[in-house]
């Protein structure tokens, strides 16, 4: 039989496919019939005072692995989840906060054909060439325009990421470095530097994996570096791109979870070789009433010997618990 879905729970999920071309900006908006989707932003943000933040806005779609052929307002044909976070030295730990809501009555949506996607008053929508976001948390505010000036970078294979050796386990995926931000984050006024993320896949990790590091990493120069690993339960790799590898250089442990997380690594990526280091340890979000995990994101400065050249975002998840999508 030749495989053109992804079967899960009885219900068939389209398969991520290569060779497929991405076009913009449909694929900028939403992909309904695949399992998960999501459009991920961080970056660093720069106050009057000259202070740095950083922030991270994720909105999730779902597909529920159930039925939804009732014609009721109020089936789940598809959840929204977002996470929100600021991060502040002055502060000392991860500021953040989360939503969660079905698309019925219009209390969530993801919009087909460019990005529109939002949760209650949460928002994050393209126009032309700019991103807004707009979060209202619970003890912070982001109010944020992201220009970007450049065309989408196209991971993997021109936009086909594989994430492990099964043919289901890889995702349509595609970045948007260098975006230049400014707003305001707690009614202050801000200006930074930011990476767009946006994947939708049907089956992203592979059933012996328990999580993932990844990095996305403005350069000084101009030039941008993605890389990942999906991890095992051991702690080894499970699958890479080649010549892709992060070693561990120091791990922090949260004193409310006791999760110890590798928030110090190096940073193998063909020929490019990286340290990265956090702007602070504590930067460790609890999502267990949205997404059910808890992980650490955060932002983190690029060196290469003793040299800073570049910032961007480290994320480390399934150190908690492993991960389920």
């Amino acid at each position: 039989m030749r495989r053109r879905d992804f079967v899960f729970a009885g219900l068939a999920f389209p398969l991520v496919k290569p060779n497929t071309p991405l076009s913009f900006p449909r694929d900028h908006g939403a992909h309904p019939d695949y399992r998960q989707e999501w459009w991920y932003v961080t970056g660093w943000l720069k106050t009057a005072r000259g202070e740095d933040l950083g922030f991270q806005i994720t909105f999730f779609r779902a597909r529920p692995d159930i039925v939804t052929a009732n014609p009721s307002s109020f089936t789940p044909r598809q959840i929204l989840l977002a996470h929100a976070a600021l991060s502040d030295p002055k502060h000392g730990r991860l500021r953040h906060d989360e939503r969660a809501a079905r698309t019925a009555l219009d209390l969530a949506g993801s919009r087909e054909g460019n990005t529109n996607v939002w949760v209650d008053d949460w928002a994050l929508a393209l126009d032309g060439d700019s991103y807004h976001t707009r979060i209202r948390a619970r003890d912070f505010s982001l109010d944020l325009q992201f220009k970007a000036g450049n065309k989408p970078l196209l991971q993997g294979q021109a936009g086909f990421s594989r994430k492990g050796n099964s043919p289901e386990e890889a995702s349509y995926y595609y970045s948007r470095p260098h975006l230049a931000v400014s707003g305001t984050a707690n009614g202050a006024k801000v200006t930074g530097t930011a990476w767009l993320d946006h994947e939708w896949s049907s089956q992203y990790m592979a059933a012996d994996a328990a999580g993932w590091d990844w990095c996305g990493l403005n350069m000084d120069d101009g030039s941008a570096l993605m890389a990942f690993r999906m991890r095992g339960r051991d702690g080894g790799t499970v699958y890479a791109p080649p010549s892709t590898s992060f070693k561990v250089l120091r791990t922090w442990k949260s004193p409310r979870t006791g999760a110890e997380y590798p928030v110090e690594v190096m940073v193998r990526a063909g020929e490019t070789e990286l340290r990265l280091q956090p702007l602070m340890d504590d930067q460790e979000l609890d999502a267990r009433a949205s997404t059910g995990t808890i992980y650490w994101e955060g932002a983190v400065r690029a060196f290469r010997g003793n040299a800073p050249v570049g910032r961007g975002y480290l994320e480390l998840t399934g150190y908690w618990k492993p991960m389920k999508l």
